[in-house]
């Protein structure tokens, strides 16, 4: 099988090409511009670098939330119109559970975090041994002093992973933690994360028509919370 992913869910972006568990391409760029301008030139690099044309693709997948609200519907917008296109299924992945494929050879706890603004982070916590992992809770949004609370409970070594991973080790609420930061180039999602993901979601048989597949962002965008709060 052969998938395409793409991940836009924060600054960086990426594209991949995998197949039958081999990533045959991916681009990736982390330079802050705007998604809308760079992910379908890495979309068509990384098909004409894979020698994979798009009509050859099996499975179309995105990370689709939590994230930026902007990042996210673009992700999400370009996956479905490639997929409606060619009338192939759709993998909606989680931005955080794609995160934490980059700590598979690791025996942790993975503390996957977004910045959600606001006093916010987005957060899921993983424990990965011997090369599997584990869902141990939701994806959510929480506070820092919330998400620091509970990995001080954690018996296994702490790894935190994710755009929001250096916010909250320089926090002073994360100081009685004893936790890592993931190295720079395995701390941001990839679309070969969300490509694995993708690839058990095959496997489950959990997969979604281009019109089903939809953003998931765990919150209302800043317009609706504004609005809210100006009627209350």
């Amino acid at each position: 099988m052969k998938i395409l992913a793409i991940d836009c869910s924060a600054g960086a972006a990426s594209a991949c090409v995998w197949q039958d568990g081999k990533v045959l391409g991916e681009c990736y760029t982390n330079v802050k511009l705007t998604h809308s301008q760079t992910l379908m030139p890495m979309v068509c690099g990384v098909l004409e670098y894979s020698k994979v044309d798009l009509q050859q693709i099996d499975l179309f997948a995105v990370t689709a939330g939590p994230g930026s609200f902007t990042g996210v519907r673009i992700g999400v917008a370009s996956i479905k119109g490639m997929a409606f296109a060619q009338d192939k299924p759709c993998a909606g992945v989680s931005t955080l559970e794609a995160m934490a494929e980059n700590l598979r050879v690791l025996d942790c706890t993975a503390c996957c975090v977004m910045d959600a603004r606001c006093g916010q982070v987005y957060n899921a916590m993983f424990e990965i041994k011997d090369g599997r992992i584990c869902r141990l809770t939701p994806d959510r949004a929480l506070s820092i002093t919330e998400l620091a609370k509970e990995c001080a409970q954690t018996a296994a070594p702490v790894v935190l992973v994710g755009d929001g991973a250096e916010l909250c080790a320089n926090s002073p609420d994360f100081s009685p933690v004893h936790a890592r930061l993931a190295p720079e180039p395995i701390r941001f999602q990839r679309a070969c994360g969300t490509a694995s993901c993708a690839a058990r979601a095959a496997e489950a048989g959990t997969l979604v028509s281009a019109e089903e597949l939809m953003p998931v962002y765990l919150r209302p965008p800043q317009a609706q919370r504004s609005l809210k709060r100006r009627h209350a």
